[in-house]
């Protein structure tokens, strides 16, 4: 599955007014401890919070470019898997 930019629901700012995104981990993987890591290697960090369980959170200027790169990654994990 591709991933979007419609996938991902734009959250609060960090405290460094940084735009933050939040997605549900099934866009990567079907387990959460193969989607965290490959979202790690992007910058993604599990979000702690009661309104989005499973999620994961990018800080990101350029949600295509996010989406983009996830995908690349994606891509290569289902091949060699």
């Amino acid at each position: 599955m591709m991933i979007q930019p419609s996938h991902f629901t734009r959250i609060k700012n960090d405290v460094n007014g940084n735009p933050r995104h939040v997605c549900h981990f099934l866009m990567f993987s079907r387990n959460y401890e193969d989607a965290l890591a490959i979202a790690k290697t992007l910058g993604g960090k599990k979000f702690h919070n009661k309104q989005y369980g499973g999620g994961i959170v990018f800080q990101c200027y350029s949600l295509p470019d996010l989406c983009k790169r996830i995908n690349e990654i994606t891509q290569k994990t289902e091949v060699t898997a």
